[in-house]
């Protein structure tokens, strides 16, 4: 009876399965393939055309050996983590605001969420004006007769990558606002009229009930605002281009200037290929824990 039914299974959604079969392929092809080569050219010593010359390990020697590379890991593990961590406060705390059903509720939505629908080139020009220390902020607060006022972070080394960070958050706030507010809405009512009936304050409603509830939604949100950080390129290009200097510089930029630039393809494939270890290590632990533990459970 068991192998009667086992064809039936296999052609079951055969059309589904077949429509299905271009985009696999495609996949396959594209970014697996794309990948190994990528992999394999970065142990060449390729320059202006790839080439199977290959050098063993000569390119990640010179990689880690780099100031610049240095530089760009630094600060994209300060944007990562001050982005994560703002992202989510930032967004939950405007959506539990909007849950509260206040008024024009539908116009704040729009406003806040506005920014994400701009290109990061668009916002980091938008910011680098704001910024700018004649006519932005300083300049403002200056002609208000506050002579000694400094807020002039694209210019200064030191704190440049924070300047950098406020157009970021600006523009994704927003998003993750969307995403927890969804995540607030399907909470049942229910649980909102028993904790009232308890006592319990809103605060620890929200930090021992809600937020528990809600580990879906943040995964989520943590997983969009990573591959956000990690590909994190326009927004540095328009506001500073990696100035003052190298201060502002960051990995994918690493990657851009060697590849097409300095035309030094196998050092932007080893850069690449750092990014996508990295990229690994962080995710298969996290998809072990999320997957497996449900599994043995």
């Amino acid at each position: 009876m068991d192998a009667s039914r086992r064809p039936n299974q296999l052609f079951r959604n055969l059309n589904a399965k077949l429509a299905s079969i271009p985009m696999i392929v495609t996949a396959l092809v594209v970014f697996v393939g794309g990948t190994t080569w990528t992999v394999v050219h970065s142990f060449t010593n390729s320059r202006l055309l790839p080439k199977l010359d290959f050098v063993g390990l000569d390119q990640y020697e010179r990689l880690w050996s780099s100031s610049r590379w240095m530089i760009s890991i630094e600060n994209l593990a300060i944007y990562g983590a001050c982005s994560m961590i703002l992202s989510l406060l930032i967004g939950f705390t405007l959506a539990a605001l909007l849950d509260r059903k206040i008024r024009f509720e539908g116009a704040f939505r729009t406003i806040f969420l506005y920014p994400f629908a701009l290109s990061f080139v668009v916002t980091g020009l938008a910011w680098q004006w704001i910024l700018n220390p004649d006519f932005g902020i300083q300049g403002v607060v200056r002609g208000w007769g506050w002579e000694g006022f400094v807020f002039d972070p694209l210019n200064n080394p030191d704190i440049v990558i924070f300047g950098i960070l406020i157009a970021g958050i600006w523009q994704g706030s927003g998003f993750i606002m969307v995403i927890m507010l969804a995540g607030l809405r399907g909470i049942d009512e229910d649980i909102w009229k028993a904790t009232r009936v308890e006592g319990i304050p809103a605060w620890k409603t929200y930090v021992q009930v809600i937020i528990p509830m809600m580990r879906p939604v943040f995964v989520t949100a943590l997983v969009l605002i990573a591959s956000g950080i990690i590909k994190l390129y326009d927004l540095v290009v328009a506001q500073t281009n990696g100035g003052p200097g190298l201060s502002s510089e960051v990995p994918a930029k690493y990657v851009i200037e060697y590849m097409f630039r300095a035309q030094n393809l196998a050092q932007g494939f080893a850069a690449s290929t750092m990014m996508l270890v990295s990229v690994i290590i962080i995710l298969v632990p996290w998809a072990y824990l999320e997957f497996g533990g449900k599994k043995r459970g």
